[in-house]
């Protein structure tokens, strides 16, 4: 079984505190992956289900930020959950609002969740980082224990949503992958245009070889000099025709 841990604090008060994104993640992770209702046990309220046929238990302790660690190890004991597969949602001021990291192991950094947490099951276990801003450093507890506002709804809505999406993304362990998961809900790619068929070329008909007509042709040339006909044109008459005449006349008579 894989434990999924949101941390935040208890009541309608705190509920939608940046401090509080946590519990806001794990409730989004329970509509999407259809989650059993949520009752109360170890130190905290939880829901039982299935992430892509996975055992999972959503866990948000009810002990206040500064002692969450005591929900988390109850939970942990009871079913032998090592920490390797405990998930801690949480949030982070030094990320841009918006931005998610995760990480296998690692200090505290001033979060009060995250050093309870480690002080009852040791620091072997996955943090998944909320970014939420920074205010400056004289104004950390009245921003963290303030709401939400309006206009963050534009980025929250979304980021809730694809930290429910990639669930199964996450219990594989791999946070380079997980990430790249998040990436693509968050930014989906462009679809790409569809590509024109390229339309073949119409074939273009080679202009048909002029005939070189023999000279029979008579429009080959207009010169009724030069033009010639297929026809033999008879052998002119001899002009001494009549002298042969008479000289066989005579001939005759001699004889």
């Amino acid at each position: 079984m894989y434990l999924l841990v949101g941390l935040g604090n208890p009541g309608p008060k705190y509920a939608n505190n940046r401090h509080n994104i946590g519990f806001m993640a794990l409730d989004e992770i329970a509509r999407q992956h259809n989650f059993g209702p949520w009752r109360k046990k170890f130190q905290g309220d939880i829901s039982e289900g299935l992430i892509a046929g996975k055992k999972a238990l959503l866990l948000k302790p009810t002990t206040y930020m500064n002692e969450s660690g005591r929900a988390v190890a109850e939970a942990c004991r009871f079913y032998k959950i090592p920490p390797k597969d405990v998930f801690v949602f949480h949030d982070e001021l030094d990320l841009n609002p918006g931005k998610i990291k995760a990480k296998l192991g690692g200090g505290a950094a001033g979060h009060n969740g995250l050093r309870s947490t480690g002080n009852h099951i040791g620091n072997d276990y996955h943090r998944i980082r909320l970014g939420i801003g920074h205010p400056g450093k004289d104004r950390v507890t009245q921003w963290v224990l303030g709401d939400f506002a309006k206009a963050d709804q534009d980025w929250l809505d979304p980021m809730l949503d694809a930290l429910a999406f990639t669930a199964p993304s996450l219990l594989g362990g791999d946070m380079g992958r997980y990430l790249t998961d998040v990436s693509k809900r968050l930014n989906p790619p462009a679809p790409k245009a569809q590509k024109k068929p390229k339309q073949k070329p119409t074939a273009t008909e080679a202009p048909s070889p002029q005939r070189h007509e023999a000279a029979s042709d008579d429009s080959t040339d207009s010169n009724p000099k030069t033009k010639q006909t297929s026809q033999t044109n008879p052998a002119p008459a001899p002009k001494n025709a009549m002298a042969e005449a008479l000289m066989k006349l005579v001939s005759k008579q001699k004889d």
